[in-house]
């Protein structure tokens, strides 16, 4: 068993199987989270990583920026050792950014995303 504390929530800790998904885990034990598509395609049950490290080598929404910055998809990922996260939008604070205003570098995409024509 992993342990998972919300950082944001008191600190609150949940007991969780390390097999699951953290968003079905937390969800079984009463903690009301967001979600969306359940298969790491969106952002809705987005957390932010505090501490600890996670598997979410399923999730497709998140970006190398959002990644670095700790970002991870509850739907999809498993708890590799005991972790702290903040949920809910507060944790947001850095998730989102106007791509017109800020756009992405070549370097904070996915390389499937970053190559140019050029490159196939």
């Amino acid at each position: 068993m992993t342990l998972i504390t919300l950082e944001n929530r008191g600190g609150k800790t949940f007991e969780v199987n390390s097999k699951r998904p953290i968003l079905e885990t937390l969800r079984d034990q009463g903690v009301d989270l967001p979600f969306g598509c359940k298969y790491g395609g969106c952002i809705t049950c987005a957390a932010k990583l505090i501490s600890g490290k996670v598997d979410q080598k399923r999730q497709v929404a998140l970006n190398n920026r959002q990644i670095n910055d700790g970002y991870i998809i509850l739907c999809v990922a498993r708890p590799l050792t005991d972790i702290t996260i903040k949920i809910g939008v507060e944790s947001h604070d850095s998730l989102y950014r106007n791509p017109f205003l800020d756009p992405l570098e070549p370097h904070e995409l996915k390389a499937d995303i970053a190559r140019s024509k050029e490159d196939e």
